[in-house]
């Protein structure tokens, strides 16, 4: 996205909604990060079980990303 050429005085409900879902969903995504880091470290499930909580964990996460990158770039382009 190029944020550059918005005027943001004056931003339509695309440009608005696309902020926001970048900004928001990013923040969420971080969010869910420190949770399931704070999950593993109260369990006491070392690295490796805290590597296999992110990797169950952030499976759809990561699932999301990849199609909103697939769309972004390989179709709409």
């Amino acid at each position: 996205m190029d944020f550059s050429k918005w005027d943001l005085s004056n931003l339509s409900e695309e440009q608005f909604t696309n902020i926001s879902m970048v900004v928001l969903l990013g923040g969420l995504i971080v969010f869910m990060a420190f949770i399931i880091l704070d999950l593993g470290r109260k369990s006491g499930a070392g690295k490796f079980g805290t590597f296999v909580l992110f990797l169950a964990l952030f499976a759809g996460v990561i699932g999301f990303v990849f199609k909103n990158l697939l769309v972004e770039f390989l179709i709409l382009k």
